[in-house]
């Protein structure tokens, strides 16, 4: 595999190395891609292999790792009115499309509209009105209070040329192969194995000092970590081994690891949308949640880079002021209590067999967990869970595919249980995770796509209480927190994820190659090579040693 990467690098010219050639303005990338990929750039496509962000920008950018004011992109300046039904956006001049054409008003406001009419991309509900007043100004409306889409319309919306866009038929699906933006950068070359951005000249941000990125595809994390000690790629986000003695195993290489994704057991919950398995009983989600040594977990698999989760799924530490005190339990406990585990599958009718499994109705209690291939800490923490919820009657059996495989069962909701991590939304604000993962607007049917609501968790408290949030200003804690505390507790009490830990996000990162990496004491962005658009940011402030 090694020589394979070597040998791609040498016929491309994008070498990774200290030699101080031309290839050093060439940023090799690794996202975790195990197998090769399948085209798609379509920033609105839950499978998109890149494009947000560096090829396709959001008007601004906000920094989840802290609360801080949105940075300008395409956008230099917005305002709500006074009831929070319309905002106002105003636009940079003087921009342009990839292809040369003018960026203009019009072009934000056909893409919020094509958000707005196509229930697969509008993934978080957005129901305003846009029109564009002139060049540079757009006004958009809503029929209630909407605070709440603000950051998710001005941060996270990608926006793209009408003139291109408005004759694809079907937007949501369109792979879009040859991708137009005003980004930073641009697509030069796609292979399976791996596709190459150069920067983009025209950029209105001027032309970025790093002149390439080569995203590789690998076999899995243990490939990623062999790749990065012969220094074949430059930054990749995930697991090597001995995590703190990085410096010290790959000279030129540094590491910083930001707690932020919250990992889950993500369940096909719910047997009105469609689907099936034990694990659509509440009290056997419950029982996989007490039977967990976390403290064992973390240490096995997660080099005791995880830390706490809570089961209401605030982030501690950013948004620990949010966390509800209506909750049982305020952290998800660290130790097994398999007598609870056990009441609970008790109570719901089951009985544990001659082979200490628990059965019900002649069923035993078995369960699938789906993990991409090559994600060895995933697959590592499903194997130790699997061996922990033994006593406790449960067999769980880790069922290892492509990613491809796994993403699309996780959207179609083919599957009992998976391993995945709550992404945090496009603001340091806690609503976000709650109106993706818990809202009915989110989720589907079994069979159809749902997104971000993998779990297909529906519950009317909860989405009133989301809906009642909308329209309350941001910066009132005072007057959100009660619909907080109903959201939190129902994730509790009803536990659709069940929460695993908070994941330790790492990043291996070429210190001795590239500058102006995002440190511990400037978190200007969230570091992770597939946080998007943070990576944008990230490459934008990249400059190649001695520059």
């Amino acid at each position: 595999m090694l020589a394979a990467i070597a040998a791609t690098t040498l016929v491309t010219g994008c070498g990774s190395s200290d030699s101080g050639s031309a290839a050093d303005s060439t940023l090799v990338a690794y996202t975790g891609q195990s197998g090769d990929y399948q085209i798609n750039f379509n920033p609105f496509s839950s499978s998109t292999m890149e494009g947000p962000g560096t090829i396709f920008e959001p008007l601004f950018f906000y920094n989840i790792t802290q609360d801080a004011k949105p940075v300008p992109l395409l956008g230099t300046d917005f305002a709500w009115n006074a009831d929070g039904t319309q905002l106002l956006v105003t636009l940079r001049s003087n921009v342009k499309f990839s292809d040369g054409t003018p960026f203009t008003a019009k072009d934000v406001a056909f893409t919020l509209d094509m958000v707005a009419k196509n229930k697969t991309i509008n993934t978080t509900g957005y129901d305003g009105q846009a029109v564009a007043t002139d060049d540079t100004h757009v006004r958009i409306t809503f029929s209630k209070p909407a605070f709440m889409q603000g950051a998710q319309v001005l941060g996270k919306t990608f926006i793209v040329p009408q003139h291109l866009w408005s004759k694809i038929p079907d937007p949501a699906n369109d792979v879009i192969a040859q991708p137009v933006g005003t980004g930073p950068f641009v697509l030069e070359e796609f292979k399976p194995q791996a596709f190459t951005f150069k920067a983009n000249p025209g950029y209105w941000g001027g032309e970025p000092a790093v002149k390439r990125i080569r995203y590789l595809a690998l076999a899995g994390n243990q490939s990623g970590a062999d790749a990065l000690a012969s220094k074949q790629i430059d930054w990749q986000t995930g697991p090597v081994p001995e995590i703190k003695n990085v410096s010290k195993n790959y000279p030129g290489y540094q590491a910083i690891t930001v707690p932020m994704n919250q990992m889950n057991l993500t369940t096909c919950s719910n047997a009105a949308l469609g689907c099936t398995g034990p694990q659509t009983d509440p009290a056997v989600r419950k029982a996989i949640y007490y039977a967990i040594n976390r403290t064992q977990l973390n240490a096995l698999a997660f080099e005791d880079t995880a830390s706490d989760i809570s089961p209401g799924f605030t982030l501690l530490g950013r948004d620990a002021k949010y966390v509800s005190p209506k909750l049982r339990e305020r952290l998800a406990p660290k130790a097994p209590d398999l007598a609870r585990s056990t009441g609970l599958l008790q109570g719901a009718g089951y009985a544990k067999g001659p082979d200490g499994v628990f059965a019900k109705d002649g069923k035993p209690l078995e369960l699938t967990v789906q993990v991409p291939s090559g994600w060895t800490d995933y697959i590592t923490a499903i194997t130790t869970m699997a061996q922990q919820l033994q006593p406790a009657g449960i067999k769980l059996t880790a069922q290892q595919v492509s990613y491809n495989e796994w993403a699309d069962a996780r959207v179609r909701g083919r599957f009992q249980l998976l391993i995945d991590a709550m992404n945090q939304g496009p603001s340091a604000d806690p609503f976000y995770d709650y109106n993706y993962y818990f809202s009915t607007e989110t989720t589907a049917k079994v069979g159809e796509s749902a997104y971000p609501n993998y779990s297909r968790y529906s519950d009317a408290e909860v989405d009133a209480a989301l809906n009642a949030v909308k329209g309350i200003d941001s910066t009132d804690a005072a007057k959100r927190q009660p619909y907080f505390d109903v959201v939190q507790t129902r994730a509790e009490q009803d536990m659709p994820y069940i929460p695993i830990l908070t994941g330790g996000t790492t990043s291996e990162y070429h210190s001795a190659k590239f500058t102006g990496w995002p440190a511990k004491d400037n978190l200007y962005a969230f570091p992770a090579v597939w946080s998007r658009p943070d990576q944008a940011q990230i490459y934008k402030t990249l400059k190649p040693a001695g520059q």
